[in-house]
């Protein structure tokens, strides 16, 4: 894709977001396990706000999660949410956008989705305690992105059609996996990670073992909704409207997790667990 397409088309989408961006709020829940079931408990909106707040992903020790909100300036920031003292602080105040925060493995940085001001889209890796943007991919057009190992990154770009790819950078390879990839791709392991194709009608979820370079179908589901996970303990999640679904393997189905209906929940458009499996968090579109 030639600069001036990529230009153009962040700056199309910059443009369309400012306009589109829905209302949505982050919600916080503790996971409570009984001997026959895994139960939802002590509820919270830790925005509650007109506007937008997304893309939670928590902290390696489970105790804050980091978020990104657009307040007066209409530039997307970098917030943390301690879960103990339930406060917010801001943590990126800058005249780019941030967007989908996840803390490296060691936790002394934040990779994120930089918009910058020449509307150029990398992953940068944010200090963790003073926002400070340290370094980052040249790899430019990213919209979303997931680290499989320390050296190799998946990641959407905004070609035309939309695709995944993967970055290596100990051996600088950029390598194309496949067109009209889902927004959500996320790892089993070290070598394999689970990702979404749509159409008009479904999504096919794959998984991909980059030892044999081979791509096995999981199964389908039939809307776009494009909101999934890979969770250790139960596979592969999926959120639709506000509920959140498990795909069973061995029953070849898909089985209902949550119900957050009770909660007054509407639609859930993102949701991450964190590395206890103590808490959930979703984003609900208003």
């Amino acid at each position: 894709m030639s600069r001036k397409y990529s230009i153009l088309l962040c700056v199309l989408l910059s443009c369309f977001l400012k306009a589109q961006l829905p209302d949505t709020d982050v919600w916080f829940f503790k996971l409570e396990k009984t001997k026959t079931d895994l139960k939802l408990s002590n509820p919270k909106n830790i925005t509650k706000r007109t506007g937008y707040d997304n893309q939670p992903s928590f902290s390696n020790d489970s105790k804050k999660i980091y978020y990104v909100s657009i307040h007066e300036d209409k530039q997307s920031d970098i917030y943390i949410y301690d879960i103990g003292s339930e406060k917010t602080v801001q943590l990126t105040k800058t005249k780019e956008s941030e967007y989908s925060p996840v803390p490296t493995s060691d936790g002394k940085y934040l990779n994120s989705v930089v918009v910058g001001i020449d509307s150029a889209q990398r992953i940068h890796f944010i200090n963790s305690l003073t926002g400070i943007s340290d370094n980052q991919f040249e790899t430019d057009s990213v919209g979303y992105y997931t680290f499989l190992n320390t050296d190799t990154v998946l990641y959407y770009k905004l070609t035309n059609p939309h695709s995944l790819r993967f970055y290596a950078k100990s051996t600088n390879e950029d390598k194309w996996l496949g067109n009209n990839p889902i927004r959500a791709f996320k790892t089993i392991n070290r070598h394999t990670f689970v990702y979404g194709v749509k159409d008009s009608v479904k999504v096919t979820f794959y998984k991909y073992d980059f030892v044999f370079q081979k791509a096995e179908k999981i199964t389908e589901y039939p809307t776009t909704s494009e909101d999934a996970i890979w969770h250790e303990q139960y596979g592969l999640l999926k959120s639709e409207e506000n509920k959140i679904l498990r795909f069973d393997e061995a029953k070849k189905e898909w089985l209902q997790l949550f119900d957050l209906s009770s909660f007054g929940i509407k639609k859930i458009t993102r949701f991450n667990f964190d590395h206890k499996n103590k808490y959930l968090v979703i984003v609900d579109n208003l």
